[in-house]
């Protein structure tokens, strides 16, 4: 198997879980972006609400499994 064959076995398995990452990655670097350039707030916590968002998702993404498994 190549390289290109495993990457694109790789893309099959994960489309929906990638489309979702990347939904939510953009999601809240808009969010955060426009909330920090309203308040004018510091760049460094400006990043740190960046970085935050790996938080917030493993969070997110943690609660969902839960719900869906208590259904």
């Amino acid at each position: 198997m190549s390289l290109l064959d495993a990457v694109r076995d790789h893309v099959v398995e994960h489309h929906d879980g990638m489309l979702f990452d990347l939904a939510f990655a953009f999601a809240w670097v808009i969010v955060v972006t426009l909330l920090f350039e309203a308040l004018g707030a510091p760049q460094l916590v400006y990043y740190g609400a960046l970085a935050s968002g790996v938080v917030a998702y493993y969070g997110f993404v943690f609660s969902l499994q839960h719900a869906r498994e208590s259904q």
